[in-house]
C-alpha cells in the first residue's frame, strides 16, 4: 500500500529573514519584530504533526538540493548569482521583499529541491501523493528577481524539471495561496503545456497581477487561469469556484502530473489577507485536488508549502490538508472552529458573480455548459 510522502528538513526553518513586522523592514517608526514569513508557521505545523504522532502514517521522504543548472531553468544566471552574493556576505534583498540572509542560498536550492524530490516520488511510484513543508516559498520568484519572501520558484523549477526528466505534455499548477502567483503566471505565459490555475484574493498582492482578463498570449492564451475572489470569502466562496471553474477546465486539460502552491494564507486568522478559510475548507481543497489527480494522473499531486502567517493556525489547516491526502485521520480536532459562524460556509451573491467574470472570460476557451 502506498502512502503520502511527507518532505521537510530542519534548514528550511533556518532560513533567516532578521527583523521587520509583517511585510517591512523594522527602523523608523516599525519596531523590531518578526516578518510574518516566520519559521513558526511550518515548524509548529511539523511539531503539531509529531506530537500526534501523525507523522508515523506518513512517508518520510529526504529532499536532495536543486542544482544550479536546475535552477536556471527558470532563473537568470545573474539573478542566481545575486541570491548567492547576498547569502554569502551579510544578506539582503534580492527584490521586493525578497529576503536573503546568511546561508540562505544553500537552504533555497534544498526547497527548490524538495518539490523536485516530491516529483520523482510520485513519478516514480514510491508513493501516491506528497506534501513538501518548503521554505523559503516561492511562488512570487520571477525569473529576474525574488519578491514577497520568495528566492527561487520551487514549483515552476519543479514543473520544468518534470518536463525535462519525465518528457510530460501536460502539468496543471493549482495555486490557492491568497495572493497572486505572479512568478509561476510569468514562467509559463506562453506555454500551453502547463495549464496554471491562481485563486487570490482581488487586488492584493502584487499589484496589478492576477487579474481575470489576464489569461495567457501566444500558444499559452487560455492556459492561464485566474480567479480573483473577493475579500472575506469563506469555505463556500472557494468550492465554488473550484467546482464551477477549475473542475471543468481540468477535465478538458487532462494533466499528467499536478502541481499545488499550497498557501495557507486564505486561513480565517491570517494577518495578511482578508480571507475566511477554515481548516476543514483546506481539507476540501486537498480532497478535490486529490480526486482530480486520481481521475486524471494515477493520483501523482505533489503541494508545496508557500504562504500563511498565523502561527497558531497555520498548523491545523496543513493538518486538515494532510490528511485529506492520506485518507486518515490524526485524532486532532480544531480548537478554533468554535470561532466560526455561518458565513464561511455561505455562498454570497458577490462570490458568485466573481466566478461568474471568470467563467464569461474562460469560456473563449474552455467549455462550462456540462
Amino acid at each position: 500500500m502506498k502512502k503520502t510522502g511527507f518532505i521537510y528538513h530542519e534548514s528550511y526553518f533556518w532560513h533567516d529573514n532578521g527583523s521587520g513586522a509583517l511585510h517591512l523592514s523594522s527602523g523608523g517608526w516599525v519596531q523590531a519584530h518578526t516578518y510574518g514569513e516566520d519559521p513558526e508557521t511550518k515548524r509548529r505545523f511539523k511539531n503539531l504533526l509529531d506530537v500526534s504522532g501523525f507523522i508515523k502514517k506518513l512517508e518520510l521522504i529526504e529532499p536532495r538540493s536543486a542544482t544550479r543548472d536546475e535552477i536556471e531553468l527558470f532563473h537568470l544566471p545573474s539573478y542566481v548569482d545575486k541570491v548567492k552574493e547576498l547569502s554569502d556576505a551579510n544578506g539582503g534583498d534580492a527584490g521586493q521583499v525578497a529576503i536573503v540572509g546568511r546561508g540562505s542560498y544553500e537552504i533555497a536550492l534544498l526547497a527548490a529541491g524538495g518539490t523536485m524530490t516530491g516529483v520523482d516520488a510520485v513519478m516514480e511510484g514510491k508513493v501516491d501523493n506528497v506534501y513538501a513543508l518548503t521554505r523559503p516559498p516561492g511562488h512570487h520568484a520571477e525569473a529576474q528577481e525574488g519578491m514577497g519572501f520568495c528566492l527561487f520558484n520551487n514549483v515552476v523549477i519543479a514543473a520544468k524539471y518534470a518536463k525535462r526528466k519525465y518528457n510530460l505534455d501536460r502539468i496543471l499548477i493549482l495555486d490557492w495561496d491568497v495572493h497572486h502567483g505572479n512568478g509561476t503566471e510569468q514562467a509559463f505565459y506562453d506555454d500551453d503545456s502547463v495549464l496554471f490555475i491562481s485563486i487570490h484574493q482581488d487586488r492584493l498582492f502584487p499589484r496589478e497581477r492576477g487579474y481575470v482578463e489576464h489569461c495567457g498570449e501566444g500558444k499559452g492564451e487560455g492556459y492561464n487561469v485566474n480567479i480573483p475572489l473577493p475579500a472575506g470569502t469563506g469555505n463556500a466562496g472557494y468550492m465554488h469556484a473550484f467546482e464551477k471553474i477549475v473542475e471543468p477546465i481540468v477535465d478538458q486539460f487532462k494533466p499528467e502530473l499536478i502541481l499545488v502552491s499550497a498557501g495557507q494564507d486564505p486561513s480565517f486568522f491570517d494577518p495578511l489577507a482578508r480571507m475566511m478559510v477554515t481548516s476543514d475548507g483546506f481539507y476540501r481543497f486537498a480532497e478535490f485536488m486529490k480526486k482530480l489527480a486520481e481521475r486524471h494522473c494515477d493520483g501523482r499531486l505533489v503541494l508545496s508549502h508557500e504562504g500563511g502567517y498565523s502561527a497558531a493556525y497555520v498548523p491545523f489547516c496543513s493538518l486538515a490538508i494532510v490528511e485529506a491526502l492520506s485518507e486518515q485521520k490524526s485524532g486532532v480536532e480544531d480548537p478554533f472552529m468554535e470561532a466560526f459562524g455561518v458565513p464561511v460556509e455561505t455562498l454570497f451573491p458577490h462570490e458568485e458573480e466573481a466566478v461568474r467574470r471568470v467563467i464569461e472570460q474562460q469560456s473563449k476557451y474552455w467549455n462550462f455548459s456540462n
